[in-house]
């Protein structure tokens, strides 16, 4: 079976895949609520208000590291012959972990010293909110992704 990299190739694919990740994305942000969903819809408008388009050009320039992220867990979900977007909730801790280690090592590097800040704060309930967004994210790959069983 194709690694998740090899499969998003195609740029039309590849389109398409973070088409619906902006989208996934969007949903997740929208439904959070009390104060830690104030901190992301607050965190998420001052990313979103960095320049047109910057959360998708993010999204495309982290794209590969996600994709290797989560490499491992769908390669595994294959070998076990389960669905990837079960086998993707189930292993929501690795799969957050993993995630999270991408765009940790991205923020360590980032320029804008409002964003680094920004991510800073938010990070410390990062791994819960990441972690809730499992199901989102397994239906995302279950849609874009060869299916692993």
């Amino acid at each position: 079976m194709k690694t998740l990299s090899e499969q998003f190739q195609d740029q039309d694919r590849r389109k398409a895949l973070v088409d619906d990740a902006l989208t996934v994305l969007d949903r997740e942000v929208q439904e959070k609520s009390g104060l830690t969903g104030m901190a992301i819809k607050g965190g998420y408008k001052l990313v979103q208000g960095v320049r047109p388009g910057f959360v998708r050009q993010v999204i495309e320039a982290l794209l590969d590291d996600f994709l290797a992220a989560l490499n491992p867990v769908y390669a595994e979900a294959a070998e076990k012959k389960r669905p990837a977007d079960a086998y993707l909730v189930e292993k929501r801790d690795q799969v957050a972990d993993a995630l999270l280690s991408v765009t940790d090592r991205r923020a360590e590097n980032a320029q804008s010293g409002a964003l680094k800040a920004a991510y800073q704060k938010l990070r410390p309930m990062a791994k819960k909110q990441v972690e809730a967004a499992a199901p989102r994210l397994g239906e995302l790959l279950k849609r874009h992704a060869e299916a692993t069983a």
